[in-house]
């Protein structure tokens, strides 16, 4: 019977102590027993331990050496105990990093690239900072410059974005401060308050703030495996009269979905049908190395396309590439610009100018879709893949969460942990919610750090929510 009853408590438990040597005091065989599951990660921070009573019996133990066992840990600092909640491990304070080897906290919540840690290229990115200093007129880039991006940006800006939609005109291109500013001047050129824009069911929660900010009404659309439903989008034509299309095409922002090359060609069919501008975000277009053509190439007279350099050379280089359908339309865009952002930096114009023309950007990209590479094998080792929807080259992961856990309690699992993720509700625009989250494998934690999250993610869906005491 009492084997039974320990098979019965062993499944619901996954943690129990190993009682080790022989001779040693059983609570003390507890306590150390403890101590060394919290070392090799068999026992992780908040991680809710078997009740007393339960314990004692599933050891077959009297209650009170359990008890004991509890307290000495507690003097110990490895667990905490709560009446009426239970005893959980601790996280030791005032120790960075933490004790479990964990950076504490681990942002997985920002969609980042992987910050660069080859020696060679950090010396190219500081040679090409330096150059700035050797300019014959550096007082030219403390100056107010023309709206748009001197001749030699706008060069640099139609070099980058050769490889995703071909050389363009120089008067239809704009030099702008960020992807985000471009995004604004394309909707706010296109859409007044009370206009409806079409975008993907799960979209960019950037856009979706914008939208809110101009007073615009967005109509999400379902997607597939393939991306965009076409007859959806058809039918939104017909019955909304929708002003554009806003969409992130390539590894899609959240859920990496790419938009196949034959449902482009059907998008695009029922965008000059309808009249219907495209915006194509394309903020992650040049990492995958064969990815399918982009709207600016189907569909250059409707497409307001836009590439910046934050998520394929470097996060905080604030520079993005806005094309226009044609040089008129280019004007008024400048125009919706230089009222919002006045113009970009020209000091940070100038260095993705240096840095694209000197091959600095492209060694940055590749060495960013080796890392991307590289992390989306690891979260495919320590995670199902069955819960994951993801791309080789993505910087992040659509996590489909395994019942019983839903977003709120994960999220509030992961927060007790330190790690930080962003659930479905910042992406929804129709529907509700799916209980799922977006986890980002990029930013400024290396390869340790990162499996140390992912292995607690891993460890808590593995797992009952109840085990951790969120419920």
């Amino acid at each position: 019977m009492a084997t039974r009853r320990s098979a019965r408590a062993r499944e619901r438990w996954a943690w129990l102590p190993l009682l080790g040597e022989r001779g040693k005091p059983a609570y003390l065989a507890i306590v150390d027993s403890i101590a060394s599951s919290v070392k090799s990660g068999r026992l992780l921070p908040g991680e809710r331990l078997p009740p007393q009573r339960a314990l004692a019996e599933q050891l077959d133990l009297d209650y009170t050496t359990v008890a004991r066992a509890y307290t000495e840990a507690r003097h110990r600092g490895l667990v905490d105990s709560t009446v009426g909640r239970g005893t959980f491990v601790r996280a030791p304070e005032g120790v960075a990093p933490r004790s479990d080897g964990l950076a504490a906290p681990v942002d997985l919540s920002m969609n980042l690239p992987p910050e660069p840690d080859d020696p060679a290229l950090l010396e190219r990115m500081r040679q090409g900072i330096g150059h700035l200093q050797q300019l014959g007129d550096l007082r030219a880039l403390l100056r107010y410059q023309e709206f748009g991006g001197s001749p030699n940006d706008r060069e640099a800006g139609i070099r980058w974005l050769t490889p995703r939609i071909g050389e363009v005109a120089p008067d239809r291109l704009l030099v702008c401060p960020g992807a985000q500013s471009a995004i604004l001047a394309a909707l706010a050129s296109l859409a007044r308050s009370g206009d409806v824009v079409c975008t993907e069911a799960l979209t960019y929660p950037g856009f979706i703030a914008q939208a809110t900010y101009c007073g615009v009404t967005l109509a999400g659309l379902p997607v597939d495996e393939e991306g965009i439903d076409p007859d959806a989008f058809a039918a939104a034509c017909r019955t909304r009269a929708p002003k554009a299309l806003y969409c992130n095409p390539t590894l899609q922002n959240p859920t990496t979905t790419t938009i196949s090359a034959e449902r482009r060609y059907a998008i695009v069919a029922i965008a000059q049908r309808y009249g219907v501008a495209i915006i194509e975000d394309d903020a992650y277009g040049r990492l995958p190395e064969e990815p399918p053509p982009a709207f600016a190439v189907l569909a250059p007279e409707l497409t307001y396309y836009v590439l910046g350099l934050a998520k394929c050379v470097a996060s905080g280089l604030r520079i993005a590439y806005l094309v226009a359908p044609d040089a008129r339309r280019a004007t008024r865009l400048a125009s919706t610009l230089h009222a919002t952002t006045v113009m970009a930096a020209p000091l940070m114009a100038a260095l993705a100018t240096r840095w694209i023309a000197d091959g600095t950007a492209d060694a940055a990209l590749a060495a960013i879709r080796r890392e991307a590479k590289a992390r989306q094998l690891l979260a495919a080792e320590l995670l199902d893949p069955a819960w994951m929807l993801t791309q080789p080259e993505a910087l992040h992961f659509w996590l489909r969460l395994p019942p019983p856990w839903s977003r709120v309690v994960l999220m509030q699992h992961l927060r007790n942990s330190g790690i930080g993720v962003v659930v479905s509700d910042a992406f929804a625009v129709a529907g509700p919610p799916p209980e799922a989250a977006r986890v980002c494998l990029g930013g400024p934690a290396g390869r340790p750090e990162l499996r140390r999250a992912l292995e607690i993610l891993a460890n808590a869906l593995d797992r009952s929510p109840a085990i951790f005491g969120v419920v």
